[in-house]
């Protein structure tokens, strides 16, 4: 599999690394486009990739076409490109709200995939979700499904309006758990425990408690109870948590994410 990559950031990275380590692909066969020198010669040093500055030539040596630049460049980027793609070649695009008629408009090219990817695709644990145009091949389809794999999970969804409502859950995601885990780990502090102690519980705790869900098969709500006893300092705590507004705040922030995806669009 040939891949290019327009723009080479953090996501970028995270394919190049993912692709490479399951053996999906070799370096002679990735070409990533940056504008910053420096950050092509990192690329090139870390994963012996080719790079370059030159976007029609990551279009030409590749049938995987991977679009990673922010939605504010979109146009800038890939405009030249109008018109130079034929049919065999399929395009990816993973900018943020970028809806797949908009990539096909710029492109003047029919076989496009839209995908949500998220940040801990950088560990090979990311959750990627994924749609494609109608013009899509099926082969074309498997060598996209076969990247994202690469990434940690996928999953494919049948129409657009999903991968806006991933974006807010599965794509702003780690940013909400970030800021829980920051506040968690303060908050420990803040009761007396050293910094270092309560960043070391509080992670264990989260990964810990995940894996146990994704084990249980259970509703987290039935795992809760079981860690509440009545009248006990859970108990306390989970109420202070509701008086608070976490459940509420959450709703909203995802609302608000998923509306901004759908005006990015």
């Amino acid at each position: 599999m040939k891949i290019g990559l327009i723009g080479g950031g953090a996501m970028s990275e995270a394919i190049i690394r993912g692709v490479l380590a399951s053996s999906v692909t070799k370096p002679e066969n990735i070409t990533v486009s940056d504008p910053v020198d420096q950050r092509r010669k990192t690329l090139r040093d870390m994963y012996s990739v080719a790079a370059t500055s030159a976007n029609d030539e990551v279009v030409k040596n590749a049938d995987t076409i991977i679009i990673a630049v922010k939605p504010q460049t979109l146009d800038e980027a890939l405009k030249p490109l109008s018109g130079h793609l034929n049919a065999k070649k399929v395009v990816v695009s993973i900018a943020a709200g970028i809806r797949i008629e908009r990539v096909r408009n710029i492109l003047k090219h029919d076989q496009v995939i839209r995908v949500m990817p998220n940040t801990p695709a950088q560990i090979g644990m990311g959750m990627s979700v994924w749609t494609a145009a109608t013009d899509t091949t099926e082969g074309q389809k498997h060598q996209a499904q076969t990247i994202l794999a690469a990434l940690g999970k996928e999953m494919y969804v049948d129409t657009e309006r999903f991968i806006d409502m991933a974006t807010a859950v599965s794509g702003s995601g780690p940013a909400y758990v970030l800021l829980f885990i920051e506040s968690f780990i303060d908050a420990a502090v803040n009761v007396g425990l050293p910094r270092e102690q309560a960043h070391k519980m509080v992670l264990q705790t989260l990964s810990g408690t995940t894996e146990l869900l994704a084990q249980s098969n259970e509703h987290p709500a039935n795992l809760r109870n079981m860690v509440t006893s009545p009248g006990g300092t859970t108990a306390d705590a989970l109420q202070a948590l509701e008086e608070g507004g976490m459940r509420a705040s959450l709703t909203i922030a995802v609302q608000r994410a998923f509306e901004k995806s759908l005006s990015l669009g």
